[in-house]
C-alpha cells in the first residue's frame, strides 16, 4: 500500500518523518568544512565502485536513483550521495555552491570509496562530478551524466543577476511562501510529472514531500533557484577540462528543464565522449527505460561500442 503524505508520521518538529531513501546502511562522513554528510552503500560484489549523485531541485535525493542502485547493489560495490542541503545531510543556513557540491563528491570519494570510481549523476550535478574529476585527477575513473546541464542555447545567469535574485527569493515572508509554494503535495505531484512519459511512481512523490519538508531544507533550493549553481560556459570550463582519454557518457532524450542543443555538437569534437538517447524519457530514464539504460551503462564501462 502506498503512504501518503497525511499518513507520514510526523517527527517532533511537525514534519513528515524521513524515511531512509534506500534499503542500504545509511552512513555518515564529516566533510573537510565540519558537515555531515549522508551516504548509503553496498560494498558487496566485484569491480570498480560506483558513486550515484542525485540532481539538484526542490526535493531531491538519493531516492531519485533508487532503482540504478538496487540493480547494481550485490554485484558491484555501490554508494549513493545526500548532497549537502538534501535527504539525510546537514542542511544548515549559509551559502551553497558549485565549489561546495564537488568537495562533497570528493569528501566521500576520498573518506568512503577510497579508490577510482565510476560516477553516475543527474543533471546539474553532473557539474559538479565534472568538477570534482578536475580537483583530483583519478578519483573518478569515468562519468556517466544522465540529461547533463551546460549545453543549452541559453547561458545561465551572472553573479550580477543571481545574487540580487537570491537575497529576494531569501526575504523571510517570501522564502517561506515560495518554497511552501512549489513543495507542497500538488505542486511536486506536478514537476515530477512533467519528467515522465507515464505516471510518476507514488513512492517517488511520497519521497520528495518528506525530504522537502525536513527543517532546513528550503536553503540549497533557494539558491539553485537563483541559477548560482550553475557554471556559465561549462562544456568549455569543465568538459573540455577533463582529459581527452576520460571517459564520458551523456544520455539525452527530452527533458523539461534541460535543453541540450549544443550536445551533439559537443560530442561530435570530442572523441572521450558517448552520447545515446534511450527514448523515449524526459529525463528519468532510471524509472521509465532501466533495463535499456543498464545495459547502455555496462556497455559504457566496459568499453564496448554504442548500440546501433
Amino acid at each position: 500500500m502506498t503512504t501518503t503524505s497525511t499518513s507520514l508520521p510526523l517527527t517532533h518538529k511537525g514534519a513528515p518523518l524521513l524515511p531512509e531513501a534506500l534499503a542500504a546502511p545509511r552512513q555518515s562522513l564529516t566533510t573537510r568544512t565540519g558537515e555531515r554528510l549522508a551516504w548509503y552503500g553496498d560494498g558487496g560484489g566485484s569491480g570498480r565502485p560506483l558513486v550515484l549523485i542525485h540532481s539538484i531541485n526542490a526535493a531531491p535525493s538519493s531516492f531519485e536513483l533508487k532503482p540504478v542502485f538496487d540493480q547494481y547493489r550485490g554485484k558491484r560495490p555501490v554508494y549513493s550521495l545526500d548532497l549537502p542541503g538534501f535527504g539525510h545531510s546537514d542542511r544548515p543556513v549559509g551559502s551553497y555552491s558549485a565549489e561546495r557540491f564537488a568537495t562533497a563528491i570528493l569528501d566521500c570519494l576520498e573518506q568512503v570509496v577510497k579508490g577510482p570510481a565510476d560516477v553516475l549523476a543527474l543533471s546539474l550535478s553532473g557539474e559538479f562530478a565534472a568538477r570534482a574529476a578536475l580537483l583530483a585527477p583519478g578519483r573518478i575513473a569515468s562519468l556517466a551524466l544522465i540529461s547533463p546541464t551546460g549545453f543549452g542555447a541559453r547561458q545561465p545567469f551572472g553573479p550580477g543577476i543571481g545574487r540580487p535574485l537570491h537575497r529576494f527569493l531569501t526575504l523571510p515572508l517570501l522564502a517561506a511562501a515560495a518554497y511552501a509554494l512549489v513543495t507542497s503535495r500538488p505542486s511536486i505531484n506536478y514537476y515530477l510529472g512533467k519528467s515522465f512519459v507515464g505516471k510518476p511512481p507514488a513512492a517517488l512523490i511520497d519521497y520528495a514531500y518528506a525530504t522537502s519538508h525536513q527543517p532546513g531544507a528550503r536553503y540549497a533550493p533557494l539558491m539553485f533557484l537563483s541559477m548560482q549553481l550553475f557554471t556559465r560556459d561549462a562544456p568549455e570550463r569543465l568538459y573540455s577540462a577533463l582529459p581527452a582519454d576520460f571517459p564520458v557518457l551523456a544520455i539525452a532524450d527530452r527533458d523539461p528543464y534541460v535543453t541540450f542543443e549544443k550536445l551533439a555538437g559537443f560530442v561530435a569534437t570530442h572523441p572521450n565522449w558517448r552520447l545515446e538517447g534511450l527514448a523515449p524519457h524526459l529525463g528519468l530514464p532510471q524509472w521509465e527505460r532501466l533495463p535499456a539504460l543498464i545495459a547502455t551503462l555496462d556497455r559504457f564501462w566496459a568499453g564496448a561500442p554504442a548500440a546501433v
